[in-house]
């Protein structure tokens, strides 16, 4: 089922910047009526889209943003669960903050969970939808002083193929892209916050970071956000419960 005036409606979060900002405009561009949502109304006001306000990590405003969705564009076929909450706070786990866990957790993991719960049902009875999750190499390779992160994007890829399971007989599919290090805001502060510990320069961790593909550089949003619109896409039908790395070649 598509909006009154025949385009596919997506919901994106975290689409304030970074992959989500890239996400949203690219999904307008391919003819997608988009609902933006992250919880900073400045950022979004200036994409020039469709916008809601909330929080993912709280189920109240998860199932908010998915009705405001509904009644101003239309049915939602596509859910792109992008939002996310970095590793910068976190230690190693005989120093890993309590709160940082749970804040990651409630961000990374039990929002995807709330808005499939609250949007998967509507794509069930249209006999239609695409569910994409980002999650990370992070999810499959883990890194020191990262378990919340690592743990809430291997939590994730769970979440994917459960949720391919019980919507796949019904034309809804889900899967997930794997980025490597994308230089977003997010990453911004984990490699002051590296840089910081290490007594670095920031611009030498991100010039550490890129050694690590053999292209020499680091996944940019918008090759994270081509991807993310592949599996947005019709096309993409022959595709459930599988993840994409979109890492230049590296596992990292």
């Amino acid at each position: 089922m598509t909006s009154a005036d025949g385009a596919r409606v997506a919901l994106v979060t975290g689409a304030g910047r970074g992959i989500g900002k890239a996400t949203a405009l690219l999904l307008v561009e391919r003819g997608f009526r988009v609902m933006a949502t992250a919880r900073s109304e400045d950022e979004l006001a200036k994409l020039g889209l469709d916008y809601v306000i909330g929080d993912v990590a709280v189920a109240s405003d998860c199932d908010r943003v998915v009705s405001e969705t509904r009644e101003r564009l239309g049915p939602i076929s596509v859910l792109v669960n992008n939002a996310g909450f970095g590793s910068a706070a976190e230690r190693e786990i005989w120093q890993q903050d309590v709160a940082a866990w749970q804040r990651t957790l409630a961000v990374n993991l039990d929002g995807p969970f709330y808005l499939c719960r609250a949007a998967v049902g509507g794509m069930v009875e249209q006999g239609y939808g695409r569910c994409v999750f980002v999650s990370s190499t992070a999810g499959v390779v883990a890194d020191v002083a990262m378990t919340a992160y690592c743990a809430s994007k291997a939590g994730l890829l769970g979440l994917m193929r459960g949720v391919a399971q019980d919507a796949g007989p019904h034309g809804v599919t889900s899967n997930a892209v794997l980025p490597g290090w994308v230089r977003t805001e997010m990453a911004e502060v984990s490699a002051r916050e590296e840089a910081e510990r290490r007594g670095m320069d920031a611009e030498e961790i991100w010039k550490e970071r890129a050694r690590t593909y053999p292209p020499g550089r680091v996944v940019t949003p918008e090759e994270v956000a081509q991807t993310i619109a592949f599996l947005c896409s019709e096309e993409s039908s022959g595709i459930n419960g599988e993840e994409i790395t979109v890492a230049l070649g590296s596992t990292w």
